[in-house]
């Protein structure tokens, strides 16, 4: 596990190793585990594969909220089990843009379904989640799936993406609820409107800025 911080304020990193499975297919994957907070308090951004190791980043804090940047399984696979067991068992709210009901209830089922389980509240585009003095942006940007969201912590100088933009340019596309120019519109509107120095912590892979991958992505 690794930490950077500024201020109060702190982004602790993991990786955990599982699969991703769409359209009949899977793939083993390493997905980041982002945490942001302080010693008291975190967010914590999607929940892939392993509880046990998420609650080993997160420690003994409260858990505010789980953001789930898009509900493809090996973002959002462990995040009923993770809402039941941080805060002592009482559990946190997980958040996911409605935008990804579908692709949600690939993974978890349907209100329809005797063991369905759904997200608890929904994001929204410019919405804000503060946590230990640093607010989080919420940045709409569909494309990888229809309701992909960013985070951008201003404080923090930095932009958490889940699977839109990676190191080399934008995520994937041409899966079932994913669409290329979608993806682009989205990264050149919300993306690359931020300073050029953000730093781009991804949801698989290296961090990279919004000034690098302005390169990656032509006639931005």
């Amino acid at each position: 596990m690794t930490a950077t911080s500024t201020g109060g304020a702190r982004v602790d990193h993991g990786v955990v190793s599982g699969t991703f499975s769409l359209d009949g297919e899977t793939h083993e994957v390493d997905n980041n585990v982002w945490v942001i907070g302080d010693d008291a308090e975190c967010v914590v951004v999607d929940a892939p594969h392993d509880v046990d190791a998420i609650l080993a980043i997160v420690g003994e804090r409260t858990v505010k909220a789980i953001v789930c940047t898009h509900a493809h399984d090996d973002h959002v696979r462990v995040a009923p089990a993770l809402r039941q067991r941080v805060n002592g068992g009482s559990g946190a709210p997980i958040l996911l843009h409605p935008d990804d009901r579908e692709v949600w209830e690939l993974t978890h089922g349907g209100p329809d379904d005797e063991d369905g389980e759904l997200w608890d509240l929904d994001l929204t585009d410019g919405q804000v989640i503060t946590v230990a003095g640093t607010t989080l942006r919420v940045l709409h940007t569909p494309g990888h799936a229809p309701g992909a969201v960013c985070l951008y912590a201003e404080e923090l100088g930095a932009v958490f993406t889940g699977d839109t933009l990676f190191n080399g340019g934008p995520g994937a596309t041409g899966r079932s609820f994913s669409d290329r120019p979608t993806i682009e519109a989205s990264i050149r509107a919300k993306l690359f409107a931020l300073p050029d120095e953000t730093v781009v912590h991804t949801g698989h892979g290296d961090d990279t800025t919004i000034g690098a991958e302005k390169a990656n992505l032509p006639d931005a």
